[in-house]
């Protein structure tokens, strides 16, 4: 990621989470991404019993008029809002806080005790390292978070 993509991030974060807190919606994430030519400000919001469309239109309207005030960002760019899923990624110790006692995923950059993925109950973590009680054996994992690629909420349709 570049610099400017940062410089555009952590400016348009310092946006748009007072107009969430004044909503009552929390920030959950941002990013700044170009695909396939394309650029993207994708931001991401959720509040208690789920975000629903509405919600989103109501956020985008207040957050796109806020950065057409502001306009720092040179490229032309398409304004997302949305949910950040079922499936998204824990990054922010909010996240491991709701995830406490929950079944999450981990899946690890090389392989450790013959696998990549793991299921199980999130029972702590720190700045170095996320630890879980396996499903099948009940015994705990501490994995190094350098060696973690993604940790979710684990869900089964």
């Amino acid at each position: 990621m570049s610099s400017r993509t940062d410089a555009v991030e952590k400016r348009a974060e310092a946006i748009l989470v007072p107009i969430l807190d004044e909503m009552h919606y929390e920030f959950v994430d941002l990013e700044y991404v170009k695909e396939a030519g394309t650029w993207y400000l994708r931001a991401y919001a959720d509040k208690e019993g789920g975000i629903t469309v509405d919600d989103c239109e109501e956020i985008s309207h207040a957050f796109g008029a806020k950065l057409d005030e502001e306009d720092f960002i040179e490229n032309s760019y398409i304004l997302e809002v949305s949910s950040p899923g079922l499936g998204r990624p824990l990054k922010k110790e909010r996240d491991y806080q709701r995830a406490k006692g929950q079944r999450i995923e981990i899946h690890t950059f090389r392989i450790i005790n013959h696998a990549k993925e793991f299921t199980g109950v999130l029972t702590g973590w720190d700045k170095d390292t996320v630890t879980i009680a396996e499903d099948e054996t009940g015994e705990t994992m501490t994995f190094p978070r350098k060696d973690i690629a993604l940790i979710r909420m684990a869900f089964d349709f």
